[in-house]
């Protein structure tokens, strides 16, 4: 059975040159991994372009992008109207889908469902058509099809009408919201989302918790029956399931002791000291809660002067979805925040808050190496791969203060301190505890940590929805 897998972004991008020559730089991440894990030649990736590069490497690829870009890989990259594509993606996707399932709404102030909405509605049913079209005339008769995320909540049930031999899946990578907070969703689309995944035969996600809250929301919205994770809607049955990403553990040991990331180590140490060490490294995703992280810390120094000028709060904060004024607003508070604490509490030799806003990966490695605590704290979470990746490459062992509300606390809960995201004081408390915990302790909770992180890295997670797509 030939393989395909559907995402939004692919595993290569493309810029343009002066001389109107394309350069191309591979990606990362779970999918990549995980499509590793297939011979090449079984599976192809159907992908949007997501740039003008990329646009243009699509126009003159046609069906298929060089595999000399790919590694190999069998990559089908559309080329969705520019418009379209930011009205699905910017408009649907990131303002209102994933607003919804991380509980990011000010509910006196939105969302507002009007003209506008739907204008950008209806180019997100076009965006997840062209996915599904493509699919159809990609996928050899009885393929598995893995469809991946938000982004293309519609496609499955699209598919299912063009190719009804094909066996299809879907996962979800974010949470899923409950019943009555998905329904601020207008009753029609609300329906449309659900009906579009229920045209998998399997629909996964990270957690149990976000599965059995898309039943919830199938029962609720739908009508439809639930009997364990299964869903069955107008005479059809969807099977539900749970695979939670792992962190990849041989990648990270490989990568994190190159020389780059230990010449960032050796800068970091010089700038921090001897001091301890709290380490956060996130996007400036609103969910990622970033600021009241900031907010926890200088708790800490308020109500514990003890680890003032012994502690240092290393956060890197890389910007994301900068062409949406509410994620610049909330990367501007980051550094706003961030600078007050150290005009307030910083003395001759100490820095507060180590910020770093410009991206890097060596640099997160070697943070992640010198953790004493990791602090993650996102409103939500559909899983959270830095709380995994933080415990398998710290030198000393570090503590883990996790927010209850990340995907991750289902399996690194016992071993964590978990803090409610919204309380400043119980977070500013699990920072204290987490610093004072005694070494062999902390030691052997890192340990079962990073055995609990790695459980079920990406290629076998990509593996396991194959598996059990296959077997129906």
């Amino acid at each position: 059975m030939s393989v395909l897998v559907a995402s939004n972004r692919g595993p290569v991008s493309y810029a343009v040159a002066g001389d109107g020559s394309l350069t191309a730089k591979r990606g990362g991440g779970g999918l990549v991994s995980g499509l590793s894990a297939l011979d090449r030649d079984a599976g192809t990736w159907v992908c949007a372009a997501l740039g003008d590069g990329d646009r243009e490497a699509a126009r003159r690829a046609g069906a298929r992008l060089d595999p000399a870009d790919t590694g190999g890989q069998a990559v089908r990259m559309l080329d969705i109207p520019a418009a379209t594509f930011h009205a699905a993606y910017n408009g649907i996707a990131n303002s209102v889908l994933w607003f919804v399932h991380h509980l990011l709404y000010q509910t006196p102030l939105e969302p507002v469902f009007d003209t506008g909405f739907e204008e950008q509605w209806a180019a997100y049913e076009e965006y997840n058509a062209a996915f599904a079209d493509a699919l159809a005339e990609e996928a050899a008769p009885g393929s598995a099809v893995l469809v991946q995320d938000y982004h293309l909540s519609l496609v499955p049930g699209l598919l299912r009408a063009r190719r009804p031999d094909l066996r299809v899946g879907h996962f979800s990578h974010t949470p899923w919201a409950p019943p009555e907070l998905y329904r601020v969703l207008p009753d029609a689309i609300a329906r449309q989302v659900l009906l579009g995944i229920l045209g998998a035969d399997r629909a996964a996600f990270l957690t149990e918790r976000w599965a059995r809250a898309f039943a919830d929301c199938c029962a609720a919205v739908l009508g439809a029956e639930v009997d364990g994770l299964s869903v069955t809607h107008e005479g059809r049955t969807t099977r539900l399931g749970v695979h939670g990403l792992g962190a990849d553990a041989a990648f990270l040991r490989e990568r994190a002791f190159r020389p780059d990331v230990d010449e960032r180590l050796a800068a970091l140490r010089e700038q921090v000291g001897d001091r301890r060490t709290i380490v956060r490294v996130d996007r400036t995703e609103l969910s990622k809660n970033i600021v009241r992280g900031l907010y926890a810390y200088r708790r800490l120094l308020t109500d514990r002067p003890q680890w003032r000028g012994k502690v240092t709060h290393v956060a890197f904060a890389y910007p994301s979805r900068q062409d949406l004024a509410v994620y610049r607003d909330y990367t501007a508070e980051v550094t706003r925040v961030a600078e007050e604490i150290n005009a307030a509490f910083g003395a001759d030799g100490w820095t507060p808050v180590v910020l770093h806003v410009k991206d890097d990966f060596a640099r997160s490695l070697a943070a992640y190496r010198m953790a004493d605590v990791a602090l993650v704290n996102p409103i939500r979470d559909g899983m959270n791969l830095v709380a995994k990746e933080v415990p398998v490459l710290s030198e000393q062992g570090c503590a883990l203060v996790l927010s209850r509300e990340a995907g991750a606390a289902a399996e690194l809960g016992e071993d964590a301190l978990l803090v409610n995201p919204y309380d400043i004081a119980a977070t500013a408390e699990a920072l204290h505890e987490a610093l004072s915990m005694p070494e062999d302790e902390r030691s052997r909770r890192a340990k079962r940590l990073s055995a609990a992180a790695t459980a079920l890295p990406p290629q076998a997670w990509f593996l396991d929805q194959l598996a059990a797509l296959r077997e129906g």
